[in-house]
């Protein structure tokens, strides 16, 4: 690939592993269509980066300061824009415009200043921030809208998991686990737009607003769920207090605390393979 563009060390380090070699190959050139295509002078990429995706500060034509976002294609980005629109920057950042090239999907959006994110806060500041940005998005959703229910992200999720992997727990344990998996989607009375990956390194700091969420994988289904992220990037609270956890994000949320607790058990059984510290979580708040 060109010398002249620099790539974020965590994209570079995640396309290699997935096999993407030849799209990082293609990368230079996609650069290219989109800063053609919307005018751009495109920078050096944000540094480490994401893992899917190329990121840079850009200026259009008229000398906006944006965000150009290159990401290869997998399901969990492709309604990203759509979110966007939909909450057309209450909350989250805005999307300026969206195109799909060859290859890869190029969105152009907002730049948040200073950018510094959420994740560089102590953890219990940052509950009362992430519970305040998901009420804010959890907005009932156009009639036809394009977005995937998180009804089916849990059975693709519970599809691709092998039952031999949940040995280590208990077997009633793992089958409760599995069951709430299931009926959850299923049992809400409120379906919303869910962000699904929100956590505080998602977050960034800006000047339109003190806080703007970024990088969304946008579902429709129960809120309980979209506080599961944040809990999960909150290790040592989620070890040592999981249940006061997810009672405290559950209040500043405005939810059922037992409903987030089924949640976070759920969860916890479906990822334990693997990591332990989330099958000791589970053992601690089974039903």
């Amino acid at each position: 690939m060109s010398a002249r563009l620099k790539l974020p060390r965590h994209l570079a380090r995640s396309a290699r592993r997935a096999g993407r070699q030849a799209w990082l190959a293609s990368l230079p050139g996609l650069v290219e269509e989109a800063a053609d295509l919307w005018s751009l002078t495109v920078g050096e990429p944000f540094q480490p980066g994401g893992s899917t995706s190329w990121v840079a500060p850009v200026r259009d034509a008229g000398g906006a300061s944006l965000v150009l976002k290159i990401v290869w294609p997998h399901p969990e980005a492709a309604h990203e824009a759509a979110g966007l629109r939909a909450w057309a920057g209450q909350g989250a950042i805005r999307l300026h415009a969206a195109r799909d090239l060859a290859g890869a999907r190029a969105l152009l959006i907002e730049r948040c200043r200073p950018g510094t994110a959420l994740s560089a806060r102590p953890e219990t500041e940052q509950d009362p921030v992430i519970a305040a940005l998901l009420r804010r998005l959890w907005i009932t959703p156009a009639r036809g809208h394009p977005f995937p229910s998180l009804r089916q992200m849990c059975r693709q999720w519970a599809g691709e998991l092998e039952p031999a992997a949940l040995d280590p727990l208990d077997p009633g344990l793992a089958r409760a686990g599995l069951a709430l998996w299931e009926e959850l989607p299923d049992s809400t009375g409120n379906e919303v737009l869910l962000c699904t990956d929100l956590h505080a390194g998602n977050v960034l700091a800006a000047s339109r607003e003190p806080w703007l969420v970024i990088d969304p994988k946008p579902h429709v289904g129960d809120p309980a769920y979209d506080l599961l992220q944040h809990l999960l990037n909150c290790p040592g609270r989620l070890r040592s207090d999981p249940r006061g956890l997810a009672r405290r994000m559950a209040g500043l949320a405005g939810l059922d605390p037992d409903r987030v607790l089924a949640w976070l058990f759920a969860r916890c059984v479906l990822e334990s393979p693997g990591q332990p510290a989330l099958a000791r979580v589970a053992r601690a708040i089974a039903p």
